[in-house]
């Protein structure tokens, strides 16, 4: 079966023709027992997580004796279908070197994620049946996200002061958005802030680590050396087919969504969002896909938002990789080594106006007197609108890229 019920509310017949065709696959890959995975995926040390603490559980009951008021309405905290941990997150990941993947097309969409200078790609594909994975990059601990019923990967440091968490799938959904809960204490998260909102740990915030959607291709040409999460999860999934096709449609309602919608902007309209905690900026997508480049203020610092086409959504088609083009994005401060650089899309990537060094999608110098370069990538997450505006009501929206 389907892993959420998302689909259920689609009446008209091509939308549930589409989820009987969703369906068969499903149910076919189960039968067959998918593609098989790369024998060859290995482990990388992980960092224990501490044990269950004798608290009380806002997994079975937000408002239960002894716990914190909760920061939300546990009536606008729905149920998405799935139990606790019905989407399994990954606990142990296995990952291959780059160079040894062949289970993705050059444009599909991974996640990158940098920490302690080592970068790691973990392909939508794969995130899409999983939503969640429990990581270390040497002494840091790290969950990787993504929620497909709001478009938005996130990654956090799951440290949060002597403890190490980790964190399942509640099932629960709000504001259409994934709600992790973490297994320490049994309080529920928001994935989109980071945020305990009921539990043991209501108010506290995680860390939030800058993370990018890009191209399998954009990302392999980064990182030939890098690691890949592989499709050897333990689990039986039909990895490279998206259990949501047609979810991407901009005149679809959002799943589960009970919020006013700003109406700033459609619903589903794609944006990229900077700032959601601090100084919240949305970009509409398309104008910065079509324009390149965006500076602007962002809590004090100068960034540039920046799009390049040729990076598949991941929720349009049934195959990943079929999706329609909607690109890819990050954020970057400006300044380097006490020099403001600003920046104008090539056909291949970017180049500085002030040295006319190349820049990969990623902000790394890839040619010029700056080759070897890192910018300082800026949290941000590519999202609905719905979304977006819903969590950070008070944002700035940027229609237009000059």
């Amino acid at each position: 079966m389907l892993e959420h019920s998302v689909l259920d509310d689609w009446r008209s017949p091509a939308r549930m023709a589409a989820v009987a065709v969703a369906v068969a696959l499903v149910a076919a890959a189960c039968s067959s027992g998918a593609e098989s995975a790369s024998s060859e995926a290995e482990s990388v040390e992980q960092i224990e997580a501490g044990q269950r603490e004798a608290t009380g559980s806002a997994l079975v009951n937000m408002t239960a004796e002894g716990l914190p008021e909760p920061l939300v309405d546990p009536a606008e905290v729905m149920s998405g279908g799935p139990p606790p941990d019905g989407i399994p997150p990954i606990d142990n990941p296995k990952f291959l070197p780059a160079t040894e993947v062949g289970f993705l097309e050059a444009n599909e969409p991974v996640l990158s994620l940098e920490v302690e200078g080592e970068t790691r790609a973990y392909p939508i594909q794969v995130m899409i049946w999983h939503e969640i994975v429990n990581d270390t990059y040497g002494d840091t601990p790290v969950t990787v996200t993504y929620c497909p019923l709001c478009n938005t990967g996130v990654a956090f440091d799951r440290r949060l002061g002597d403890r190490v968490l980790d964190f399942g799938t509640s099932g629960k959904l709000y504001q259409s958005a994934l709600v992790m809960y973490d297994r320490q204490t049994e309080s529920l998260w928001s994935h989109f802030t980071g945020e305990a909102f009921a539990g043991v740990l209501t108010g506290e915030i995680l860390e939030r680590l800058p993370v990018a959607t890009v191209s399998w291709g954009d990302w392999l040409a980064a990182n030939p050396e890098g690691l890949v999460l592989s499709r050897d999860t333990g689990e039986t999934r039909p990895y490279g087919q998206n259990p949501y096709p047609g979810y991407d449609d901009i005149a679809e309602d959002p799943f589960a969504f009970r919020g006013d919608t700003d109406e700033r902007l459609e619903a589903k309209q794609r944006v990229l969002g900077a700032g959601v905690n601090t100084d919240p900026t949305a970009v509409v997508a398309d104008a910065l896909l079509d324009t390149g480049t965006i500076a602007f203020d962002l809590d004090g610092r100068q960034v540039v938002a920046w799009a390049l086409p040729g990076t598949a959504s991941a929720l349009e088609a049934f195959e990943v990789s079929d999706g329609r083009d909607v690109g890819a994005t990050g954020v970057f401060e400006t300044e380097l080594d006490g020099r403001q650089l600003t920046f104008t899309r090539t056909e291949t990537g970017f180049t500085d106006n002030e040295t006319g060094s190349e820049w990969n999608v990623l902000g790394e110098a890839t040619a010029g007197p700056l080759v070897g370069s890192k910018l300082t990538a800026v949290e941000h997450v590519d999202t609905f609108w719905f979304a977006w505006a819903a969590f950070a009501p008070d944002t700035r929206l940027i229609t237009e890229v000059p």
